[in-house]
């Protein structure tokens, strides 16, 4: 028995220093073929290639080091391909939204709009319960006559969508699933489907409008239930949006470091004319990944009181400020309720960044400039803060 128990134990460690650790592997493009041949030569197999970035993602026995793969010619840069919760939840998540006055929400919309040879808003913009404090903030009613992003492109890269959430199934026009391909990219955590609510949820007198409430909505799923994912979903799921022409991103996602395969499938969503809006991040230090990529139009958080949230990270990477303390949108399920963060921050931007793209801005530097020339600074903050301020939908249209 002694001998039965040992020979299962050496059996049992054999198997485990033979588990395969998944590695992205970057390489120069002449070299492809090499460097295929050298993962499998290594005791590998490559278990997913990407279109736009000369990159495989292989599953390697643990014996083998980053060190001998940097051995084989044409190799530029190794990374774990590793698995990591993408988003977390600010403090005060899950509070109920205090919505403000009628009175109080006119208000809000003629200070914003209160400039020489602009016309006042027509009452049917103003923000009524359908309009959470954030889009009535970011002034999105007033540019409605005018535009609401009918027709743009908008990607959700996140934990997928609940597309049948009444607020969202007019605008949804499908999506991918880089964690389970053969899935449909349904929203099994929540987080995606509050994000998609605020930035194009439907104006029809029930629940909520989005900032862009003509825009279409197409979910891109890349975190799981616990809204963990790794790198390589990510890359998978910015590569499909690059693929099926989008013309803005959103991810509220971040932290930990990058990598270069990250930082190259960015290089390549810009170039394709993709404008990319990230979350800056909840841990009250500096910009996370991916929004401190120079692609990235990076998004720090507001609160009603117009003070950057306590949670919110800060830096020079910083483009706008938005609202993202206590945001009312869509639940998956067909709920609603209010979620706190730069998450929440971020789909007004790219709510705003449709409506940008409605009124004529063309690819992601005029997408950039237009935000930048539509904001205004916060009293009492910093560039670091808020970028070049909170951005007035209105003036994106006038």
């Amino acid at each position: 028995m002694k001998k039965l128990i040992m020979a299962a134990a050496v059996i049992l460690a054999a198997s485990v220093s033979a588990q395969a650790a998944q590695k992205i592997i970057t390489y120069d493009q002449s070299f492809k073929p090499g460097v295929k041949a050298a993962i499998k030569w290594l005791g590998g197999s490559v278990v997913r290639e990407f279109k736009y970035v000369n990159a495989v993602v292989a599953d390697l026995p643990d014996h083998v080091k980053d060190a001998s793969i940097y051995t084989v010619e044409g190799v530029k840069d190794v990374s774990d391909d590793t698995y990591r919760r993408w988003i977390e939840a600010a403090p005060a998540s899950l509070q109920a939204v205090p919505l403000p006055s009628l009175d109080s929400a006119l208000r809000t919309i003629r200070e914003a709009t209160d400039l020489p040879g602009l016309p006042e808003p027509k009452a049917d913009a103003a923000p009524s319960a359908e309009i959470p404090w954030g889009i009535a903030r970011v002034n999105a009613p007033a540019a409605w006559d005018y535009t609401a992003g009918r027709g743009v492109k908008v990607a959700v890269i996140d934990t997928g969508v609940d597309f049948n959430h009444p607020d969202l199934a007019p605008n949804y026009k499908g999506g991918y699933n880089a964690v389970d391909p053969a899935a449909a990219p349904l929203d099994d955590q929540g987080h995606g489907t509050h994000v998609a609510g605020t930035i194009a949820a439907v104006k029809d007198g029930k629940g909520v409008a989005g900032v862009a409430p003509g825009a279409d909505l197409y979910a891109v799923k890349v975190l799981d239930k616990n809204g963990s994912g790794q790198y390589s979903w990510i890359i998978a799921g910015i590569e499909w949006a690059i693929e099926h022409r989008m013309q803005v991103i959103n991810m509220s996602l971040g932290g930990g470091a990058g990598n270069e395969a990250l930082r190259l499938v960015m290089e390549k969503a810009g170039e394709a004319g993709v404008t990319v809006v990230c979350a800056a991040g909840n841990d009250a230090g500096p910009v996370n990944y991916p929004a401190k990529y120079p692609q990235a139009i990076a998004v720090s958080a507001s609160d009603s009181a117009d003070k950057i949230a306590s949670f919110s990270s800060r830096g020079p990477e910083l483009a706008v400020i938005a609202p993202g303390v206590k945001i009312n949108s869509t639940l998956k399920g067909g709920g609603y309720g209010a979620l706190s963060g730069t998450s929440m921050a971020c789909p007004h931007v790219a709510g705003l960044a449709a409506i940008a793209i409605g009124a004529g801005a063309a690819g992601p530097d005029q997408v950039r400039a237009a935000l930048k020339g539509a904001a205004s600074g916060l009293p009492g903050l910093t560039p670091n803060e808020q970028g070049a301020g909170l951005v007035n939908a209105f003036k994106l249209v006038r």
